[in-house]
């Protein structure tokens, strides 16, 4: 006789054991990338060193307010935790998207309560977030916060909770926004459309309104969202105007940030993302698309099938009002629809309806294939080389800054420096800088002012600018040194005579 083998029971542990295998695992294997992981962990390596937490300062006297403070305040905390290293830099993303598997979880306990672990381990090992939780930028932070937010209403509206823990979870809505706007501003408050669609849309007869607007919740929204916005706009005159003006309505109606704003760049930005970044459901995600044409006649047209499939509903519109915001908006990047993959994750496991996610084995076997592949991707950011290329030249002297005269500064330098360093970008020419992060953290005039001849101090520069540089300094009675010989930061900088490429390679030097 042969037994009929049972599809394999997924467990909290297991799904729980899977994610943090694919978040802690390797995490500080490469180096950081810059422009984004340097520029992050370089503000939050600046409020450790200057103990101010208020002001977001990417040098000693240039802010940097291009986002709100949660991000930078969690690498800091991190980093004073672990110390100065990657793997304490890349903490609060992996550990935002551990909370987002388990954020899953709950709610698909609502939702689709019979698969609530295996939701949420197809979450965890969609290619998005689990490469997502890798990389250190505020999109996994937020995606969690607005997570929370979507379980607080979820929880509350759903299941028919005692009193008590309904109020709770309205609160929990009300905190995930709350963070969500420290974390993003504006932007963080979109899923509210989606909440604030469906209270309107699906309502049973009987029941009252989703209580969406209440004293209590926004009160704690504005005890946790507004204080540093009051303080740091009320010490800073025009921060108000920058905030509402170039990082909302420029980002948004604008290419400004030349950011894919072509009319077609909502397509060429998402659509790869969202069916590479579903990878290895992504099947189950394109038929869940095209499921919804028929869905949306069937809800249109009757009430009490909106009722009797809400859950499907609240999917629907938490993943098409926001993505519809992001494709008129004109600033468009991948990381944006991130906080989207959970209701993706969600809308996925509707399709696969009684078929259970492979075994144990099979899964363990995606999840190492992950973890090395994203070793093996070419880091041709990784700033690590230069780091070597700065110890080999600097001697015994400590390094406690880094000049980039008109060059693209390396803001990940700071961590390997260690505290109390600091990278600058500088210009040769004098030119009208914006007041809010500007292009430049000062004239090389005020620089050189500054470090002339100060051993602890290195200076780079493209090699092409190297003869402009030396007769630079030469007017202004110093000297320009070169340490070694011009260097390659990445091998395709070398050229086929093995020789750094002029316009590629970097020269670094002192000032006497």
């Amino acid at each position: 006789m042969s037994s009929i083998q049972k599809p394999f029971q997924w467990r909290a542990w297991h799904v729980l054991l899977a994610a943090s295998l694919l978040a802690l695992l390797f995490l500080g294997m490469r180096g950081l990338w810059d422009p984004d992981e340097g520029r992050y962990t370089n503000v939050a390596l600046n409020m450790l060193d200057t103990g101010n937490w208020l002001f977001p300062q990417r040098t000693d006297d240039v802010g940097h307010w291009t986002k709100p403070p949660l991000t930078y305040w969690a690498i800091a905390a991190s980093i004073a935790t672990f110390g100065a290293n990657a793997w304490a830099a890349r903490l609060p993303s992996a550990l935002a998207y551990l909370l987002c598997v388990l954020l899953v979880r709950q709610i698909s306990s609502r939702l689709i309560p019979d698969r609530r672990n295996e939701t949420a381990l197809l979450f965890a090992t969609m290619f998005m977030p689990a490469g997502a939780s890798q990389l250190i930028t505020t999109d996994f932070v937020l995606a969690a916060c607005e997570t929370l937010a979507i379980c607080g209403f979820v929880c509350a509206r759903f299941g028919d909770p005692p009193a008590l823990q309904r109020r709770a979870w309205w609160l929990a809505m009300w905190l995930g926004f709350g963070l969500a706007f420290l974390t993003k501003g504006p932007p963080g408050l979109l899923p509210a459309l989606s909440l604030v669609a469906f209270s309107l849309w699906v309502r049973e007869p009987g029941r009252p309104r989703d209580p969406l607007v209440h004293v209590g919740g926004f009160v704690l929204f504005a005890l946790v969202a507004l204080p540093w916005y009051l303080v740091v706009t009320q010490r800073t005159p025009g921060l108000l105007q920058y905030f509402t003006g170039s990082e909302v309505v420029d980002r948004v109606a604008s290419d400004v940030h030349r950011r894919n704003g072509e009319w077609y760049g909502w397509l060429v930005v998402y659509g790869p993302t969202i069916l590479i970044g579903a990878l290895p459901w992504t099947w189950h995600v394109i038929r869940w698309f095209g499921t919804l044409p028929a869905s949306f006649r069937r809800w249109w047209r009757n009430s009490a099938i909106r009722r009797a499939e809400a859950g499907d509903v609240l999917v629907a519109l938490w993943i098409l009002l926001p993505l519809l915001v992001f494709c008129l908006s004109r600033s468009r990047l991948p990381l944006y629809v991130l906080p989207l993959f959970p209701a993706l994750a969600i809308a996925a496991m509707r399709m696969r309806r009684g078929a259970a996610l492979p075994n144990w084995l099979w899964m363990i076997v995606l999840v190492a294939v992950m973890k090395i592949g994203s070793l093996l991707i070419p880091a041709t950011l990784d700033v690590r080389t230069f780091v070597a290329e700065i110890h080999k030249r600097s001697g015994d002297v400590p390094v406690k800054r880094v000049v980039f005269i008109d060059d693209t500064q390396r803001y990940a330098l700071h961590l390997y420096l260690g505290l109390p360093a600091r990278v600058d970008r500088v210009g040769m020419d004098a030119v009208a800088q914006a007041r809010f992060n500007p292009d430049f953290d000062r004239s090389a005039s005020e620089e050189l002012a500054r470090f002339r001849g100060d051993p602890g101090v290195l200076w780079v520069t493209k090699l092409r600018h190297w003869p402009q540089v030396q007769q630079w300094m030469t007017d202004r009675g110093a000297r320009a040194v070169m340490l070694g010989d011009a260097f390659a930061e990445y091998p395709q900088d070398i050229g086929k005579d093995g020789k750094p490429k002029p316009d590629d390679a970097r020269v670094m030097f002192r000032v006497e």
